[in-house]
Parts: C-alpha cells; sequence; structure tokens
C-alpha cells in the first residue's frame, strides 16, 4: 500500500478483526480513525449492482466536488470498469476479501492523478458482510483538486487479500468481467503484486468456477 492513510485504515481493521475473517460493523469506533474520517466512506451491499454510499468523509465529497451518501459507488467508476469493480465488491461480501485498487481520477477538463483505495468488509454477524469500510485519497495532490471536482476514476490495479490464505477459488456467483480481476492469496498486504487485466480470463474453468493460480506453495 503506498497511502499512509490506506495503511493506517487496514492495520485498524485488521487489529479489530483478529482471527476473523472481518470485524462486526459495530467494532469501529469513530474516534480511534479520527484523522483518517475525511478519506473514509462506508457501503452498503444493497442488491445486485448496488452499493450506495451510507456515510461518506468531507474531503472525499469535496474531492467529487458534491455529497456522495445514497449514491451508487459503481457510478463513480467509467463503463469499462464497472463490471470490474462489481466483482471485486461481490468478493468482499460473500468471501470477506479485502482489496486495494489503484485508480486514475479525471476531472471535467481531462486532467488526471493517480489515487489509492482500501475496500474492508464488515461483518453483520456470522458470515453476513453486507457493509463495507473503505478509504479512498490521492497519491498526489495536483492544484486542481477541490478547485475542478474527481468525475471519473479508472481502475490501474487490483490486488485482493483473501483472509484464510487458501488458492483462490472463485466464488460461483462471481461472474467473469469482460476487464477482470487476478485475485491471489496473499498474507501480507505489503507483498501484494499488481495484478494485470485479463487475468481472470486466462484462468482455469472448472464447471461453473474459474481457478487462477496463486496463494502459498
Amino acid at each position: 500500500m503506498k497511502h499512509r492513510n490506506t495503511r493506517e485504515l487496514y492495520d485498524y481493521w485488521s487489529r479489530l478483526r483478529g482471527t476473523d475473517a472481518a470485524p462486526p460493523r459495530g467494532a469501529i469506533e469513530p474516534a480511534e480513525i479520527h484523522a483518517l474520517l475525511g478519506d473514509t466512506f462506508i457501503l452498503e451491499s444493497a442488491g445486485p449492482t448496488q452499493y450506495p454510499f451510507r456515510l461518506a468523509g468531507t474531503r472525499l465529497c469535496s474531492h467529487f466536488g458534491r455529497e456522495l451518501k445514497g449514491r451508487n459507488f459503481l457510478t463513480l467508476w467509467g463503463d469499462e470498469d464497472i463490471e470490474a469493480i462489481d466483482t471485486l465488491l461481490t468478493a468482499v461480501c460473500i468471501d470477506a476479501a479485502a482489496a486495494v485498487i489503484g485508480a486514475e481520477t479525471l476531472n471535467d477538463r481531462g486532467q488526471s492523478a493517480p489515487w489509492e483505495m482500501v475496500i474492508l468488509p464488515l461483518s453483520r454477524g456470522g458470515r453476513v458482510y453486507d457493509r463495507i469500510l473503505g478509504l479512498m485519497a490521492p497519491l498526489e495532490r495536483p492544484y486542481w483538486l477541490d478547485i475542478h471536482p474527481v468525475i471519473r476514476q479508472s481502475i490501474t490495479s487490483l490486488r485482493l487479500i483473501w483472509p484464510d490464505e487458501r488458492p483462490v477459488l472463485l466464488h460461483p456467483s462471481i461472474p467473469a468481467p469482460s476487464r477482470p480481476l487476478s485475485p491471489m492469496s496473499i498474507a501480507r498486504p505489503d507483498d501484494l503484486p499488481v495484478m494485470p487485466a485479463g487475468a481472470l480470463a486466462s484462468g482455469r474453468r472448472r464447471h461453473h468456477l474459474v481457478v487462477l493460480e496463486g496463494g502459498k506453495r
């Protein structure tokens, strides 16, 4: 992870979960991450392709030039990336995978800047993960940030961190996207490689599952 804030939120979430796949959503104490709140958000898994913001930090809303609460997270992405992001969020909500996304953000003048975000599952109890804790922050602060709002994002890298370090076996409900993910079984976030687009398409199909090489040997 490149940004200090994404690493700090991941470390906080990891401490809370202990040996569980994800911490309960009630365990999050805003006072304990007060310095991160401006860049932090919470999504709800409200149905297929529906991930509305339940909360969004003030800095984040300022970067986009609008209130994000109630908006679908998928609408922040270009058409070519929506399916991949939906697939990633499905893995987060079904399998409690954590994710790190590298993105290029674009304003209405065509100017861009690199961002990083971390996506972390929260449990409602048992194996139900219907809330997502996230943080989104620019890796650089161009002069136009908060003057010309971000209107679109595109994926530059995707990384998944699986809770049990098994070799990756995608859940049957996850479709293979046109611009796909390449999840791997990784123990530490510092060691995560960047996953190239197209890796999922090269996976070995077994019935209605896609098996990808990865994990501990």
